[in-house]
């Protein structure tokens, strides 16, 4: 909104013509959520608690988080709604990849906000069946416009691009439709499954989403994306605007989320977190970049995978203490505070090499 009210008056008033870089729409993109995240935080907690919306541990947990019964829940809600304003106020809202970003934001976001309803009010969520088929949906509905009604990927759309390869971008053809369903269904699912400790989950969406705003910026400018011998692609850079909006509303939410968590996202900011996430790595053509910049999310579904596997093969015993990952740790006596700090500093490590990545080819 503000870029296409003060852009256009740039030829009269010379200052305003910052608003033609995506560094500084993107900067303030990320300013403009954090402080709205802060304002807005304190007053939904307290609404939250009113409505008498709080979490309910499972008695199957570890024991050390009974306490955190009746903390507010569906804080998910305070990201999208920061982000989507922040996103609104500073992106160029004739690039279709914004909407893009967004619709996969409010549709994720859509879906987790009706699983957390009926847990309240049913104290069982949707199906597993049913919340798949949704996020299945949303992610076609991605991957459909990319391929078929992007006229500027025309030429790549069904190309993958293969960490430390320069050449190789085998052309996967329809096959890449599954490519982009099981990126982003899976990254969904995989954060929602590591949300599970104050803080844990959003310190590495932070990390990632930073990740893959400077991917983004990168592809989106054509003499970067040259030098780096990585596909550039026409207009993706605006996209970094978007994804700053979710750095700062996630820095926002962090504030109130950090140990002891003062409300938890639920599955409305998991869910959507994760759908946006695996949707910004499509539009970048780094699917597999993912797999590395989100690896913390990737150990932890792996995780319960294997845990669930081994259970069954002999029939009743365990491979982790607990699954997800973080809390088997717990269970070995990690404080649950250095549990969430060393996964964070693993998630660092992890975005520096995919970062690394970049140039090794």
């Amino acid at each position: 909104m503000l870029y296409h009210i003060f852009y256009p008056l740039s030829s009269d008033y010379s200052f305003l013509n910052v608003f033609r870089y995506i560094t500084f729409r993107s900067a303030y993109s990320g300013v403009t959520a954090l402080i709205f995240s802060l304002l807005m935080g304190g007053v939904m907690i307290r609404m939250l608690k009113v409505l008498q919306v709080g979490e309910q541990i499972r008695d199957d947990g570890p024991q050390s988080h009974i306490v955190k019964s009746g903390t507010p829940t569906m804080g998910g809600l305070l990201i999208l709604s920061t982000l989507i304003m922040s996103t609104l106020l500073w992106a160029d809202l004739t690039n279709s990849y914004i909407w893009l970003a967004l619709f996969a934001a409010f549709g994720f976001g859509l879906v987790g906000f009706a699983d957390d309803v009926m847990k309240l009010k049913k104290n069982k969520g949707m199906t597993a069946r049913v919340k798949l088929v949704l996020q299945i949906f949303l992610s076609l509905a991605v991957g459909i416009y990319l391929i078929y009604f992007d006229p500027s990927r025309s030429e790549y759309a069904t190309h993958l691009y293969v960490p430390f390869f320069k050449e190789f971008k085998p052309d996967l053809g329809a096959w890449y439709l599954l490519l982009v369903v099981v990126t982003i269904v899976g990254t969904s699912n995989a954060v929602n499954l590591t949300d599970g400790l104050d803080g844990l989950a959003i310190g590495p969406i932070i990390i990632a989403t930073m990740t893959y705003t400077l991917i983004l910026y990168l592809c989106g400018h054509f003499k970067f994306a040259e030098y780096l011998s990585i596909q550039h692609i026409k207009d993706a850079g605006e996209i970094a605007v978007f994804s700053s909006a979710v750095i700062g509303a996630s820095l926002g939410f962090l504030w109130f989320n950090s140990y002891p968590a003062q409300i938890f996202m639920g599955d409305v900011g998991s869910l959507s977190l994760g759908g946006l996430l695996g949707t910004i790595a499509v539009i970048a053509k780094h699917e597999l970049l993912l797999l590395l910049v989100g690896g913390i999310f990737v150990i932890e579904a792996l995780s319960v995978i294997i845990q669930v596997a081994y259970f069954k093969y002999t029939g009743g015993k365990r491979f982790f203490k607990m699954a997800p990952l973080h809390h088997h740790f717990e269970h070995l006596g990690w404080a649950e505070p250095k549990v969430i700090v060393r996964f964070w500093i693993v998630a660092v490590v992890l975005a520096m090499v995919s970062l690394s990545t970049l140039k090794l080819r």
